[in-house]
């Protein structure tokens, strides 16, 4: 069964540097961390103390507020750091791997298992990290039933991977995956694919296809459960990432936790845009050190795409849930008549005043300067041009301002989170940050509403 999902509102940017349909291994790292802050709202409760040896597998800390849901090492190895910020809040556990020693974990036969069995092994290995809830983004709840599952296999934000490619050698993973999935929903999970149908995905069994035309953000989740099937008060919505079926697949077909990543290391400063395989929380530097990167110019090391993703530092590490490494100049310069419309129109733009559109057929040139200071944040229209959902998103990110509840919950925060408002915050001339403004607001419902 398939359902078209198509997409006209919204933009698709064309940038240098995207990367090749080549598949490496990333350099060995030195060490690998796990970040609190990937999971949006988890406290964390350490389980592991600096100096201490852990598995694979092993777990690192939990979740204050729900113990069951814990978060194990992608490596084996010592705890070199425990990193903390202001407040002593944990930033990143640092591991230095050592050996390959591995936790083991009991599997039972997939066809007599339920869904209490699924939902313990899932949690006792860690891997319900995996498993994301709408609304707003957290982890799931592992007491209740989800509406559906939603995987999404369709990239649309500037340089994103080609998940067909990523994948193409964990095909019967990512099939046992989806067949584990399927024992936590009553409804098969939805596939998000492209319209075109091509490659492997095609041929997955046990879903519903959502076949997805269209701009950014037509990939983003949030769009394929509002056109598909919308939120309702009261209801959860799951998100699994593709490469994250697979990972789930393989814990249940190898007993052991998989931390695997497939990056592609991408934009116009990297040398050699390619994807590259490594493992979650792993040196920046390991995967630069295959690619490489122009060090004659100042960068910006990106974790995710340059709409949505985080800044890190060169010799960061990788994010959790990352599939895309973007690395572009700084926008440290300054540049000279900017503001006049035919002044450097190799610069892409959504307003017809500017002539970019005439210089995209072979990627633009980017760097982060943002063209501009913060300015009134006035009604122009910008937001509902790139904005394909039937939501009001100026209204909402007002409403967000205010701290108004019950507006927040009228005009739709139940089904965003701040990644969908990536292209608003591109788009809008007022360069406000709006996922900055979402998230906030999302903050407030979680601690007022739940």
């Amino acid at each position: 069964m398939s359902t078209g999902i198509r997409i006209r509102k919204g933009a698709s940017i064309n940038l240098k540097g995207k990367a090749e349909k080549i598949l490496s291994d990333a350099a060995p790292s030195k060490t690998y961390a796990l970040k609190p802050d990937n999971f949006f709202s988890i406290v964390p409760r350490m389980m592991v103390k600096e100096g201490e040896s852990v598995a694979k597998g092993a777990p690192v800390f939990h979740s204050k507020e729900d113990p069951r849901i814990i978060f194990v090492s992608p490596v084996s190895g010592l705890v070199k750091e425990i990193v903390r910020g202001a407040k002593r809040k944990i930033l990143k556990i640092v591991i230095d791997k050592k050996n390959n020693e591995s936790v083991a974990h009991k599997i039972p036969s997939t066809k007599s298992m339920d869904r209490k069995k699924v939902t313990e092994i899932l949690l006792n290995s860690g891997a319900w990290s995996f498993i994301r809830q709408r609304p707003y983004g957290v982890l799931a709840d592992p007491d209740i039933t989800p509406k559906s599952i939603y995987v999404s296999t369709y990239a649309s934000a500037p340089l994103d991977v080609d998940f067909d490619f990523l994948l193409k050698n964990n095909k019967e993973d990512f099939q046992n995956g989806i067949n584990v999935l399927n024992h936590l929903a009553d409804d098969q999970v939805k596939l998000a694919v492209d319209n075109s149908f091509s490659g492997f995905f095609e041929k997955i069994k046990g879903v519903e296809f959502l076949s997805v035309n269209g701009p950014h953000p037509a990939g983003n989740v949030s769009v394929h459960i509002h056109k598909h099937n919308p939120i309702n008060m009261g209801e959860k919505v799951w998100e699994v990432r593709p490469e994250d079926v697979a990972n789930i697949g393989m814990l249940f077909s190898s007993g052991e936790f998989s931390a695997n990543r497939t990056v592609a290391v991408a934009g116009e400063s990297v040398l050699q845009p390619q994807y590259l395989k490594t493992t979650i929380g792993a040196e920046l530097s390991s995967l630069t050190d295959v690619s490489g990167y122009d060090d004659t110019v100042q960068n910006r090391f990106i974790n995710g795409d340059v709409l949505s993703g985080t800044a890190e530092s060169s010799d960061g590490h990788l994010d959790y849930f990352n599939n895309l490494l973007s690395i572009i100049p700084e926008g440290d310069q300054y540049r000279m008549f900017g503001w006049l419309p035919f002044v450097d129109n190799a610069i892409p733009s959504l307003s017809k005043t500017s002539l970019s559109w005439l210089f995209n057929k072979k990627g633009y040139s980017v760097n982060t300067n943002m063209n501009g200071e913060e300015r009134a944040f006035v009604v122009t229209g910008e937001m509902e041009k790139v904005f394909p959902m039937n939501i009001f998103p100026m209204q909402l990110l007002k409403a967000c301002m205010a701290g108004d509840i019950e507006k927040m919950e009228a005009l739709g925060i139940y089904e965003v989170i701040p990644e969908d408002f990536g292209l608003i915050d591109y788009a809008n001339t007022s360069k406000i940050e709006a996922q900055e403004i979402i998230k906030e607001g999302i903050e407030l419902m979680i601690k007022e509403v739940g």
